[in-house]
C-alpha cells in the first residue's frame, strides 16, 4: 500500500477530502464498520486496510468478500477473537455492498433479503424468521427485557407495519410531524425483532434505503458514530414497566433521527437512557438540597395528609363503583399487556362478543384501560394495558386484598 494511501485509512479524511465517489464509498465503509458496535464486535485491520483498496477502485466489493473468506480459511496464526472478527468483516463488508447499491424494494420479503444478504455465511439462519419467542436482558434497562413480538406473528405484523407506512400521507406535515412518524414506524418495525441475531444492523441498513428511496437525505455518520446509541433508543422507545414507573420513551430516538435527516447536533449519550439514571445528576447542587428541605418541612405534612386522604377516598368510590366484569379485567390486566384471547382466558369467559360489551368497553370507556396501538384498533399486535388511573385501582385491589 502506497503512503497515500495510508494517508487516508482514516475513512473520514476520505469524506472531506476525497472525489465524489470515493466519499460515497468511504462513508458506506464508515457505517458498515460502525453498525458492528451495535452487538459489541470490532472489524480487522485487514478488513480496512482492505476496504481502501476498494475506495480506491483496485479491487471491486465483490473481491472485498472473496479475499475477506480466504483471509480466515487460509489464516495460519488464530486469536481468540477470530470468530468475533470475522463476524465483524464480514458483515460490513456486506452492508458496504448493500448501501452502495441504488436498488431497493418497500417490502416484508425485502426485510428478509437484507438480512440474508448481510448474514450468509456468518449465521446458518441468515434470511430465516425465528421460530420462537425471545428475551434479551438490555445494559440500558438494568438486565429487563423489551417485550418482542411473538414468533407466530411475525410476518404478519411486518407486513402490516410495512403497509401502513405504504399508505401514509406525509403531505402537509411539519418537520416535527414527520420526524416522529418515522420514529413511530421504525420503533414498530424493530419491535418485531424477526431474526434470533442481527435486527438491528437488518433494521439500519433497511431504514436507510428506505429513507433515501422517498427522497431523504441521510447522514450516514450518525450510524457509524452512534450504532449503540441507536439499538439503545430503540429499546427505550419500546421499554414499559408501569410498576416502576416507566413508560416507552421516543424522545432518545426523535433525537437521534432529528441528527440523521436535519442534521442537527442534539448530544447522544448512552448513559442518559440508563433506566434510574437522574439527567440533572452532574449540574445538582446543593442549593436544591437546602431549599427543598425548608420547604419540604413545612409544607409536606399538612399537602400530605389532605392530598393522601382526598386521593385514598376517591379512588376508593371509583372502585367501589365499578362493575364485577370489569374489577377482574383490572385484576387479570395488572401490569402486562394482553390481548382478548389472554383476557378472555384468564376471566374464564368464551363469548368474545359479551366480554368486549360488558367488559372491555367498559374498561376503556372507564379510563381504566387503553389499547397499545389506539390509531389502528385491527393492528395484528393489538394489546391492551392499563392507564395511570387502571394502575391505581389496581393497586387499591391489591391493598384490599383481593
Amino acid at each position: 500500500m502506497s503512503n497515500n494511501k495510508q494517508l487516508y485509512i482514516d475513512f473520514e479524511a476520505y469524506e472531506r477530502m476525497a472525489e465524489p465517489h470515493k466519499q460515497e464509498k468511504a462513508s458506506a465503509w464508515r457505517t458498515a464498520i460502525g453498525l458492528q458496535d451495535v452487538d459489541g464486535l470490532k472489524v480487522s485491520d485487514y478488513l480496512r486496510e482492505t476496504a481502501v483498496r476498494h475506495i480506491e477502485g483496485d479491487i471491486t466489493i465483490d473481491d472485498v468478500r472473496e479475499r475477506l473468506k480466504s483471509y480466515y480459511i487460509n489464516k495460519t496464526t488464530h486469536d481468540k477473537d477470530d470468530e468475533e472478527k470475522e463476524e465483524a468483516d464480514r458483515v460490513a463488508a456486506n452492508i458496504a455492498k448493500l448501501l452502495s447499491e441504488k436498488s431497493f424494494s418497500f417490502t416484508a420479503l425485502e426485510f428478509l433479503n437484507i438480512h440474508r444478504h448481510l448474514f450468509e455465511g456468518v449465521f446458518k439462519h441468515a434470511g430465516e424468521v425465528r421460530t420462537y419467542d425471545i428475551s434479551k436482558k438490555e445494559w440500558v434497562l438494568q438486565d429487563d427485557s423489551v417485550v418482542y413480538g411473538r414468533a407466530a406473528d411475525i410476518m404478519m405484523a411486518l407486513r402490516y407495519d410495512i403497509q401502513q407506512e405504504k399508505e401514509f400521507n406525509y403531505k402537509g406535515l411539519t418537520t416535527d410531524e414527520i420526524i416522529e412518524h418515522i420514529v413511530d414506524f421504525v420503533t414498530l418495525l424493530w419491535q418485531n425483532h424477526p431474526f434470533r441475531e442481527g435486527n438491528t444492523r437488518t433494521t439500519a441498513v433497511f431504514v436507510i434505503k428506505y429513507l433515501r428511496s422517498i427522497g431523504f437525505k441521510v447522514n450516514n455518520d450518525l450510524f457509524a458514530n452512534n450504532s449503540w446509541y441507536f439499538r439503545n433508543a430503540l429499546v427505550r422507545a419500546n421499554y414499559r414497566n408501569p410498576l416502576k414507573g416507566i413508560e416507552p420513551n421516543k424522545s432518545f430516538l426523535i433525537k437521534f433521527f432529528r441528527n440523521l435527516i436535519l442534521e442537527e447536533e442534539n448530544e447522544l449519550k448512552n448513559r442518559y437512557m440508563l433506566i434510574g439514571y437522574q439527567y440533572d445528576c452532574d449540574t445538582h447542587t446543593s442549593t436544591h438540597t437546602s431549599t427543598h428541605t425548608s420547604t419540604h418541612t413545612s409544607t409536606h405534612t399538612s399537602t400530605h395528609t389532605s392530598t393522601h386522604t382526598s386521593t385514598h377516598t376517591s379512588t376508593n368510590n371509583s372502585v367501589s363503583s365499578l362493575s364485577e366484569n370489569v374489577k377482574r379485567l383490572v385484576i387479570v390486566i395488572g401490569a402486562e399487556e394482553k390481548g382478548i384471547k389472554e383476557m378472555m382466558d384468564a376471566v374464564g369467559l368464551r363469548n368474545r362478543p359479551n366480554f368486549i360489551e360488558y367488559s372491555l368497553t367498559p374498561a376503556i370507556n372507564g379510563g381504566l384501560v387503553t389499547m397499545k396501538y389506539p390509531d389502528s384498533p385491527r393492528h395484528p399486535r393489538q394489546k391492551y394495558l392499563l392507564t395511570v388511573k387502571g394502575l391505581a385501582v389496581y393497586n387499591e385491589f391489591k391493598e384490599m386484598g383481593k
